[in-house]
C-alpha cells in the first residue's frame, strides 16, 4: 500500500513498502510464517508494559479563518505534538522512531494521488503526512474533525514504523478471502490510536463536552456500507476511537485479536 486514508486503495494495485532495518523482530518473524486467521492476535508492537501515552499539552491555534497560512499554522501545531507525543512513547518501547515528512498541497497529486479526492493521507513509502490546505476536511472548520483525520494519518506511520502495516500487506497478499477485513483491522486501529493522542492531549484543547459528542457523531458518521467496506461500520469507528481516547493506551487498539464483529 502507497498510501493510507479513507479512500486508499487496496495493497495488492500498489507498490510495496521498502524493508525497514528496525521493524520489530517479533513481527519480522511473523511475516515469514504461514498465514494467520484473521482474528488471530499477533505480536504486538505496543505493550501493555508500555504503559499509557503521557498526557500532555497541545493548544489548537484557531483555525476558522486565516486561510492557507492558517491551516499550515494549525496542522504545523498538531504534527508536533504527535511527534513529541508518540517520540516518548517509542523510546520507552525501545523502538527507533522516526518523524513523519509532511507535505501540503493545493491541487495536483501527490504519491499518485489526486489530492482533491481525499481529506488527508499518508504516502508509506516516502513516510510522509499529505494534507490538502483546501477542501471540506479543514477549510473555515472550527471542530475537532481537522484533529482526527491528523492524528489518524500518523496512526499509518506508526504503523509502519512498528512493522504493523508490513505483517499486514504480507497477509493481505496471502489470504485473499480475508483481505476486506484485514484492511479494517488495520484502518480501525489507526482510528484507535488517534484517539489514544487525542486522550492524551484532551485536557489542554479546551473543548466543550458538546464537542466532544459532535466529534463523535461525525467518526460514527464516517462508517462505510455495502461491498468492498475499508474502514468498518460507523459503530465500530465510534467504538475503538472511543476506547483510545478514554484508555490513551496504545495496547488497548489491538484490533488484530477482536471478534470479526468489532472490526466489521
Amino acid at each position: 500500500m502507497a498510501f493510507s486514508s479513507c479512500h486508499s486503495p487496496h495493497p495488492s494495485k500498489l507498490t510495496t513498502v521498502r524493508s525497514s532495518p528496525f521493524l520489530l523482530s517479533t513481527l519480522l518473524t511473523l511475516t515469514l510464517l504461514s498465514p494467520l486467521p484473521a482474528h488471530a492476535a499477533a505480536a504486538s508492537p505496543f505493550p501493555k508494559s508500555a504503559g499509557k501515552l503521557a498526557t500532555t499539552s497541545c493548544p489548537e491555534p484557531p483555525l476558522s479563518s486565516g486561510g492557507i497560512p492558517r491551516t499550515r499554522e494549525y496542522l504545523d501545531t498538531v504534527v508536533r505534538c504527535l511527534d513529541t507525543s508518540w517520540s516518548a512513547y517509542f523510546s520507552r518501547t525501545r523502538t527507533r522512531f522516526e518523524r513523519p515528512g509532511v507535505r501540503y498541497a493545493e491541487d495536483g497529486t501527490v504519491c499518485g494521488v489526486p489530492v482533491a479526492d481525499v481529506d488527508a493521507f499518508y504516502c508509506h513509502d516516502a513516510k510522509t503526512l499529505v494534507f490538502p490546505l483546501t477542501g471540506r476536511w479543514i477549510e473555515g472548520r472550527s471542530d475537532l474533525y481537522p484533529f482526527k483525520v491528523a492524528a489518524h494519518e500518523y496512526a499509518h506511520h506508526l504503523q509502519t514504523l512498528t512493522g504493523i502495516r508490513r505483517s499486514y500487506e504480507t497477509r493481505y497478499r496471502a489470504e485473499a478471502g480475508a483481505r476486506a477485513e484485514l484492511r479494517r483491522r488495520f484502518e480501525l486501529q489507526a482510528d484507535c490510536l488517534a484517539g489514544v493522542f487525542m486522550g492524551s492531549v484532551r485536557g489542554s484543547l479546551g473543548r466543550t463536552g458538546e464537542e466532544w459528542a459532535a466529534l463523535d457523531e461525525v467518526v460514527r458518521g464516517s462508517g462505510d456500507g455495502g461491498e468492498g467496506r475499508s474502514h468498518g461500520k460507523g459503530v465500530n469507528r465510534g467504538r475503538w476511537f472511543k476506547r483510545g481516547l478514554t484508555t490513551t493506551s496504545p495496547a488497548a487498539c489491538d484490533t488484530w485479536s477482536a471478534p470479526a464483529g468489532k472490526v466489521s
